[in-house]
């Protein structure tokens, strides 16, 4: 019974009736009513099984269409299998029995007579044990038939006789007049038959599934006949092509549903069909809001007559009934016919340029410059959007009604180079091999494609950059010269290869060569190249040009989004494009640039453990590793698991961080892939110092930089100054560790971004000669509007402020730095730091649980509102801040007051320990107040 179990997901309540139905006393009828396909066989199945466990009789029948013109051959079917008890009958029953079915000559008998006869011979049949009769398809059975089953069906009652009839809803039958209970029989609801589609194709792929549950709306039928389907056709189907409805052709069984009702519609109806199935017409009152105007179906009534039309209620246009209604339209029709339809449609949307070029392209056959012109501008719209894949089908049907071999060649090009950052690398190659050249040398498209392979599956930096850089060469000197576009790709990739290796030599080369380039390199290019070298040597206007590069985001690509993105993390500004980030990384991951996706997850993961979000940067960091590994991007996977690692080193928790540290090291080392082994050391020193090994932290810091310089394009030497000298310091290194906090102010690192003022005000107060000097570099780094935004490396200042003055003003000085970095450390999930805090807590001479008893139940998100609310900002202003609307800080705030037990700002500054001058002052230092706060910002 597996396969009836199967059938019946989803169908709790209609086996209800059919169990009530059963178990009721004495005879009586039912029909089962339902489109094609959505289960009634199913159930009459089931309804034989129940009858067959409980003793009855089972009597079988199907009308046939065939035969619907033939008198009484359905009623045959039923009464076959009895007609051993004939004999039994009464003279005259069985004379109007034999006249029936032409075993004696005889006026027809009248529906009637008929009748009584077939309920006698039921009654026969029954006294051995109860009957059970059961037809299927009903609407065809022959008049005659349908008439003397009505009849009967109306009189079983006192007998041991039941009958269940099958219906379909969209033919008429004379059944439908006999009066019997019904039992609608739907589709099946999402969750019924996602599970249906399971059991029977489960690893179908993620689109192909979503396809075919969108299409099949329910009918298990479909259901299972276009999973099969769609598995099969799409196995030879481009990867980029658009999967939707019309990319499968119906199976024979789903075609027949609908196919004989629209065969039989006039010429002009079927037009009118088939222009608005090409124009995606939604199907059914559930299928919500289709984007932009669709063609308007006119003068359709006759589709919606035989069931295939519905008729919105509010707009009046009509709809399709069911999803397999325009797709059987569109594959009845003849190529000329689909072709006529597009053209005409094209100038519908003549308006649209994506809908437009669409059907542009399917209309037409030969080479035309302006289609492919179309098509070529409908792809960058549609890449813009997060349309990746489908810009790449675009561009190569472009190529292919391109009238020259240059613009053919461009094109594909420009497809492959989508398909790149659409992590289908194997499509690129192929791509490219088709464009066969008159040239016998390779094509800078595919050096570019090759070198990107190299780089992103197996880590290639030396050979990827080699041949990137002799194409670049060939490129510039070239004198039949190449589009632009192309050499600023070549550029672009140089300078991520570049980026990857972190190594000083290549950069000085790679510079020098852009700078003899001149203006063909773009401003946009310029600032990569400066911003992910050497920020200490090149950045220092780059948060400048970065704001001005994104300032109109929707019409940048996706991969320009990522690399400007990436630059502003190297001066720490990335907050300010977070927002942006988080809403569209979910689209380039499904239909986009996923390479580009993968790179937004590793951004956001940056900011979100840059402000304190550890366990969301979590969750997005094993997102990015999951995503980068399924795609086989192994740089971008061990790219992942560095950062998962320094999180956890942060955290304290080193025996992961040390096994991710180990994995990366090992795979980034022997390939030279600097810019992953110091984030490597970087992890390995920030667990050491969590740990509190500081020879160990130290030995590893220095590996990234020497003290008191700063490594040429080591990318993590400036953001590790923290590191450096804490370690320096307790290692008793106080002339090493004074030098490089030197060096760091020295390098105008305070200059370059609001986090690398923070930890450089933060060194040059620990390693301070004097306690003057001490004060006001702690203030100074404490005080920093940046401070709110950089929460571990605030309190890892607060922490080594209130051990200095522990020990140079008494343990009373010391308690309120000391009490904001337990608290800090606490929320953030840093234990060893939060252990370290507390300890020297103690030691000052406070219990740290009863410093601030009620502060644990805040949220990161709401201790950094309430601290901004307590020093005097507006929730304008505060969210302007924090890039939240004033509606969100409201709201964090309505849940703050409570859980502090407070009802007001001045009682807030109260609860968070503050004084209205803010906590953070220290002595002979004016307090920056609220003022300050509104001056600063990130």
């Amino acid at each position: 019974m597996e396969s009836l179990a199967t059938s019946m997901i989803g169908r709790h309540s209609e086996c209800s009736r059919l169990s009530a139905f059963m178990t009721a006393a004495g005879g009586r009828a039912l029909v089962l009513r339902g489109e094609t396909g959505v289960g009634k066989s199913a159930l009459l199945d089931h309804a034989a099984a129940m009858a067959a466990r409980e003793g009855y009789e089972v009597v079988r029948a199907a009308g046939v269409e065939a035969e619907s013109a033939l008198p009484y051959a359905g009623l045959h079917q039923f009464l076959y299998p009895m007609l051993r008890d004939i004999d039994r009958l009464d003279e005259g029953s069985r004379a109007v029995l034999d006249a029936v079915f032409g075993q004696r000559q005889g006026e027809p008998a009248s529906v009637m007579s008929v009748g009584i006869a077939v309920l006698d011979l039921l009654g026969l049949a029954a006294s051995k044990r109860p009957v059970m009769l059961l037809l299927d398809d009903g609407q065809w059975l022959d008049d005659f038939s349908a008439e003397v089953c009505g009849f009967m069906g109306r009189r079983l009652a006192g007998t041991s006789v039941k009958l269940v009839v099958v219906l379909r809803v969209d033919v008429p039958s004379r059944l439908d007049t006999a009066a019997f209970a019904e039992v609608p029989v739907v589709e099946l609801p999402e969750e019924a038959a996602a599970l249906l589609l399971d059991r029977h194709h489960p690893g179908l792929d993620a689109r192909i599934r979503r396809l075919v549950l969108d299409q099949a709306r329910g009918n298990p039928l479909a259901l299972l006949e276009l999973a099969a389907h769609a598995g099969n056709d799409h196995g030879g189907r481009m990867a980029s092509e658009p999967f939707d409805s019309h990319s499968v052709r119906l199976p024979r069984r789903l075609q027949q549903v609908y196919g004989t009702r629209i065969g039989a519609l006039s010429d002009v109806v079927r037009t009118e069909l088939l222009r608005g199935a090409l124009d995606c017409v939604e199907a059914g009152q559930g299928a919500g809001p289709v984007r932009g105007v669709r063609y308007q179906m006119r003068d359709a009534d006759e589709a919606a007559a035989c069931g295939l039309l519905d008729v919105d209620p509010v707009s009046g246009d009509f709809t399709f009934r069911h999803p397999l209604v325009p797709s059987t339209v569109v594959q009845m029709a003849t190529p000329n016919q689909r072709r006529a339809a597009h053209t005409v449609l094209a100038g519908v949307h003549w308006e649209n340029i994506e809908r437009r070029a669409t059907h542009l392209a399917a209309a037409t056959i030969d080479p035309d410059e302006k289609v492919a012109a179309a098509l070529e501008a409908a792809a960058e719209s549609a890449t813009r959007h997060g349309g990746a894949v489908t810009a790449v089908a675009w561009l190569t049907r472009a190529a292919e009604l391109s009238e020259n071999h240059q613009d053919r060649s461009r094109r594909l090009g420009d497809a492959a180079f989508i398909a790149g950052h659409a992590a289908r690398l194997d499509q690129a190659q192929t791509l490219l091999r088709s464009d066969v050249t008159p040239s016998t040398s390779e094509s800078p498209a595919s050096v570019m494609a090759a070198a990107y392979a190299a780089l992103h599956e197996d880590g290639d930096v030396l050979s990827s950059q080699r041949q990137v850089t002799i194409a670049l060469d060939n490129l510039r000197n070239d004198e039949m010269g190449k589009p632009a576009e192309v050499l600023t790709r070549l550029v672009n990739l140089l300078l991520a290869i570049n980026q990857y290796a972190g190594d000083g030599v290549s950069w000085e080369r790679t510079h020098r060569l852009l700078d003899s380039m001149g203006d063909l390199v773009p401003e946009r290019s310029r600032i990569y190249g400066d911003a992910w070298s050497d920020v200490i040597r090149h950045g220092a206007d780059v948060p400048e040009r970065v704001e001005r590069a994104l300032a109109g985001l929707p019409d940048v690509e996706p991969w320009d989004v990522t690399r400007l993105a990436v630059a502003a993390y190297h001066v720490d500004t990335l907050s300010r494009y977070r927002p942006y980030l988080q809403r569209t990384v979910g689209r380039e991951v499904e239909t986009g640039a996923v390479a580009s996706g993968m790179t937004m997850l590793h951004l956001i993961m940056l900011d979100q453990m840059a402000v304190g979000e550890w366990d969301e940067a979590e969750r997005t960091g094993q997102r990015a590793l999951e995503l980068t590994t399924h795609h086989g991007y192994t740089l971008f996977a061990h790219h992942s698991r560095a950062y998962l690692a320094l999180l956890a080193a942060m955290r304290g928790r080193v025996d992961r961080a040390q096994a991710l540290r180990a994995v990366v090291d090992a795979w980034a080392r022997p390939r030279g892939v600097g810019f992953l082994t110091q984030i490597a050391d970087a992890a390995a020193t920030a667990g050491a110092l969590s740990q509190g090994d500081y020879e160990a932290a130290y030995q590893h810091a220095i590996a990234i930089t020497p003290p008191g310089t700063f490594q040429p394009y080591a990318h993590q030497a400036p953001r590790t100054i923290l590191d450096l000298v804490e370690a320096a310091m307790h290692t008793g290194r106080c002339e090493q560790a004074r030098r490089h906090a030197l060096a760091a102010h020295d390098a105008g690192l305070p200059d370059l971004s609001p986090r690398l003022a923070l930890i450089t005000y933060g060194a040059l107060a620990m390693t301070a000669d004097n306690d003057k000097e001490a004060a006001e570099m702690y203030a100074r780094a404490e005080t920093h509007p940046a401070g709110a935004h950089f929460p571990f490396e605030l309190a890892r200042i607060q922490l080594a402020h209130g051990i200095r003055l522990r020990h140079t003003r008494g343990p009373k000085a010391a308690r309120q730095p000391l009490a904001g970095a337990a608290e800090s450390f606490g929320r953030l999930g840093a234990t060893t730091w939060a252990q370290r805090a507390q300890a020297e807590l103690r030691a000052s001479g406070v219990s740290p649980h009863n410093a601030s008893p009620n502060l644990p139940s805040l949220t990161w998100q709401e201790r950094r509102i309430a601290d901004l609310a307590a020093s005097g900002l507006t929730n304008k202003e505060i969210g302007e801040r924090l890039r939240l609307s004033p509606r969100t800080v409201s709201s964090h705030l309505y849940r703050v007051f409570p859980k502090l037990s407070v009802s007001t700002r001045a009682a807030l500054r109260d609860a968070l320990g503050k004084t209205p001058t803010d906590h953070h002052q220290v002595a002979g230092t004016p307090a920056p107040g609220h003022q300050a706060l509104r001056a600063g910002g990130v």
